[in-house]
């Protein structure tokens, strides 16, 4: 199958990144190193091409029902220019998605999922959209860059008259950037670094990402490949679809109680209501390594102090900003607690390691 392409992956091209096959796209991994990469998001301003994510558009009377409907979280409590993290709970447990939900107005809602499950998330949506809302699926005319960092407020509010600094974590305002109309900006961000993420046209992409730049050059901005966006996010211990959540994972093992929300009736809320009633028997935890040498890797088996199998690591890597390995992974339910001991299976060796409190990274 050919890799699609996102607007201006002759950009990305140019700049030297190395680029990878992910779902389905031909996407920046690296331009430099990953290390020197998360660094300039921790510590000054980077960008992220993000544009193989999917947008869908949900309008009309019967919008917010549908939303209701099919995400966990209760998105009646929305109010314009607010977003929504919620997830898509399938009919068996687990989750079909995690996703963004952005209202407009009370008629209009923006979706923002995962790029690997633009037309499975559109497939299910749609099935369940018995009482007739508008649906558009604006992901194949529609770039989203992340520009992430302590700097990327000085750096974009260059661009706007829309006051920046007055924007609260995960509210949004659609208005003019660089020239361009029709923006949408939002205080949103996957790397725990602070920052803002740009919706846009295609048409305009490249003209946008030009100016963030050079609006940037004072803070030595830099392009961001998707290696540092994924330490990045492991040091907050934010979730990654098809890694730490799946299809097989249920919102309330994987920690996502507090975006599952029984004040409502959505799909299969009454099978996730008697899990959590009856307790689940294994938990998303985080843990580091107690040992030098060790970096811990999806799929790794997780150990109790006897040896037996207890669990699998989910995500793990070397942390950059802590210069240890981290990972998050299930572990049967006795083990979850904080501060418990807990071993990880790398290359034959069962190496120490120890359960604590997300995130790792703590400003």
């Amino acid at each position: 199958m050919e890799l699609k392409q996102v607007a201006i992956n002759h950009i990305h091209e140019k700049l030297g990144a190395k680029m990878t096959p992910f779902a389905g796209f031909s996407m920046p991994l690296r331009y430099t190193s990953d290390i020197e990469e998360h660094n300039t998001v921790r510590n000054g301003v980077g960008v992220f091409d993000v544009s193989h994510m999917g947008e869908f558009i949900i309008t009309g009377d019967k919008a917010l029902d549908l939303i209701q409907k099919v995400t966990s979280n209760d998105a009646s409590k929305l109010y314009d220019g607010k977003v929504q993290y919620s997830c898509l709970p399938n009919d068996k447990g687990g989750i079909i998605d995690d996703l963004l939900v952005y209202r407009i107005n009370e008629q209009s809602y923006y979706l923002v999922v995962n790029a690997s499950n633009i037309d499975k998330d559109w497939a299910w949506i749609s099935q369940h959209n018995t009482m007739g809302a508008t649906m558009s699926n604006v992901s194949d005319t529609t770039s989203l860059f992340a520009v992430q960092g302590p700097k990327a407020l000085a750096t974009l509010q260059k661009l706007t008259d829309i006051n920046l600094s007055d924007m609260e974590y995960y509210t949004f305002k659609t208005g003019e950037l660089a020239g361009i109309d029709s923006v949408i900006i939002s205080a949103t961000g996957y790397t725990g670094a602070g920052g803002f993420e740009i919706y846009v046209q295609n048409k305009h992409a490249e003209h946008v990402w030009n100016a963030i730049f050079e609006a940037g050059a004072e803070f030595s901005i830099k392009p961001i490949g998707l290696g540092a966006r994924d330490t990045l996010r492991l040091e907050m211990g934010f979730c990654l679809y098809g890694n730490d959540i799946d299809d097989t994972t249920s919102p309330l093992e994987a920690g996502l109680g507090w975006i599952t929300k029984f004040s409502k009736e959505f799909i299969n809320s009454d099978a996730l209501k008697k899990q959590k009633e009856e307790g689940i028997n294994k938990k998303l935890v985080g843990f580091e390594m107690l040992e030098k040498g060790g970096i811990p890797r999806s799929h790794y088996e997780i150990k109790d102090n006897d040896g037996t199998v207890i669990g699998v690591v989910t995500s793990g890597s070397q942390s950059p900003s802590l210069g240890k390995g981290i990972g998050l992974g299930y572990v049967d339910i006795k083990y979850s607690e904080v501060g418990s001991e807990i071993f990880i299976n790398i290359r034959q060796k069962n190496m120490k390691a120890q359960i604590i409190k997300l995130p790792f990274y703590k400003k």
